[in-house]
């Protein structure tokens, strides 16, 4: 028998996952961006709404297929894939600055970019969970945190680095930002694999036997009862009211921070206002992350369902603060804590489809349930966009508004969620695992 192929230390393994989407997480710094392309292009505030919601739209889609497609492509060659999509997004949208044309923006940045970026969001999250059987929560948690922090490096590291570089030249600068992801992703992409068969932390041995045949045989629902169960379309709909509050403010935090402090200091110069949105995406992204963490480490202990609630009714009440609280400081607080709890139901989901559904077919039902990101992407900016060049001076109250209408929904469809197992109908469990015998049958 030939020697098993050598592979990496799962540790490295979940440090390139995490690199991955540290790099891929930086398009929720895009409202660092959204206002220079309005100052210096002169597009609209909807406009470039379009193109992030095309992005989030794309990044959806494409990642609800990846999850059906990683178990016969592989990790390496969809991260690959994704990686090379992403960065050449980039490359496209600097020649589409360059000419002015929105359309290939769109079609570059949001199209093609969004779509790497959702090939390549599946890939670490369900790789790492392999690896890592006996902390499958704290290793996914710090994942998707990698992908949350990703604006704090963009807004704070390289985009005012190239800034200065290019001399604010937009075309040149995403140019840079696409061999600059390129040089990270593809090699990071090259070095991901999934574990050996039979692989077990530890040296323990994998579950195997009666048992495992008869438990795998319990998840062996067909895919299409899943998707159209009842537990999924409710988790969907919870899953898209948490993510269009978040994504509504992250579209435009930096917009919407700037006017805060207009109101509160006429006398700032635009420069400063700018300086003081991207401190802003960072420190927000930084919460984005944190919450990924922390949530997905509390749903371990207080449930998956308890902790949604908690998400949305808290955000119901920080929403409410925030359709008249006119203190940056306060505001930028408040923002934080919105994107806390966005990173929060992003961190939760993956374990709740775990729960669930069982983890044979976790990859595929996952990747459809971030098809509520794609919907969310279209939904939350665009009507943020459309109320600031609508209603200017009253765009601030009137998103918060729509946002405590969500979230109110939101909270309500909690109460059909349910952290059992799903059941396509008879036979259950026990009757499964008493036809293998690993259960003595009744009398």
């Amino acid at each position: 028998m030939a020697a098993s192929r050598p592979h990496l230390p799962r540790y490295v393994i979940a440090l390139l996952c995490t690199t991955l989407q540290i790099c891929l997480g930086t398009v929720y710094a895009w409202s660092y961006f959204q206002t220079l392309l309005v100052r210096q292009l002169g597009w609209t505030f909807t406009e470039t709404a379009w193109a992030f919601s095309i992005t989030i739209f794309s990044l959806g889609m494409s990642a609800a297929w990846a999850g059906a497609a990683l178990p016969k492509m592989g990790p390496r060659r969809l991260a690959l894939i994704g990686s090379l999509m992403f960065s050449g997004g980039y490359l496209i949208a600097g020649l589409a600055l360059q000419i002015d044309s929105l359309m290939l923006f769109y079609l570059g940045y949001g199209v093609i970019g969004g779509a790497g970026i959702g090939l390549g969001y599946v890939t670490p999250v369900a790789t790492v969970a392999k690896w890592f059987p006996d902390r499958k929560g704290l290793a996914t948690g710090i994942v998707v945190m990698g992908f949350g922090v990703g604006a704090l490096l963009l807004s704070k590291v390289l985009a005012p680095v190239l800034v200065l570089q290019t001399r604010g030249e937009l075309p040149e600068l995403f140019v840079s930002l696409g061999l600059i992801f390129a040089c990270i992703l593809v090699p990071a992409s090259l070095l991901l694999r999934d574990p050996p068969p039979g692989y077990a932390p530890g040296g323990t041995a994998a579950a195997s036997g009666p048992v495992a045949q008869a438990l795998a045989k319990a998840e062996d629902a067909p895919l299409r009862v899943c998707l159209r169960s009842s537990e999924f379309l409710v988790m969907w709909i919870v899953f898209f009211f948490n993510i269009s509050a978040g994504i509504a403010v992250i579209s435009f935090q930096s917009s919407l921070l700037q006017d805060v402090w207009g109101l509160a200091d006429p006398s700032l110069e635009p420069e400063q206002l700018a300086e003081y949105g991207a401190t802003l995406i960072a420190a927000s992204s930084l919460c984005n992350g944190v919450g990924r963490l922390f949530w997905g480490l509390l749903s371990d202990r207080l449930g998956r369902v308890r902790v949604f609630r908690i998400l949305l009714a808290s955000q119901l009440l920080v929403f409410g603060i925030l359709m008249t609280e006119r203190d940056p400081i306060i505001f930028s607080i408040l923002v934080c804590y919105v994107l806390l709890c966005f990173g929060g139901g992003f961190a939760t989901v993956p374990s709740f489809v775990l729960d669930v559904f069982g983890s044979k077919r976790m990859s595929t039902i996952y990747g459809a349930m971030l098809t509520a990101w794609a919907a969310a992407g279209i939904f939350g900016p665009l009507y943020v966009g459309s109320l600031k060049d609508q209603y200017p001076d009253r765009a601030v109250i009137y998103c918060f508004l729509i946002g405590i209408l969500i979230l109110g929904l939101g909270y309500v469809f909690t109460y059909l969620l349910s952290d059992d197992r799903f059941r396509a109908g008879k036979p259950t469990v026990e009757d499964t695992l008493r036809e293998f015998g690993v259960v003595p049958a009744t009398r």
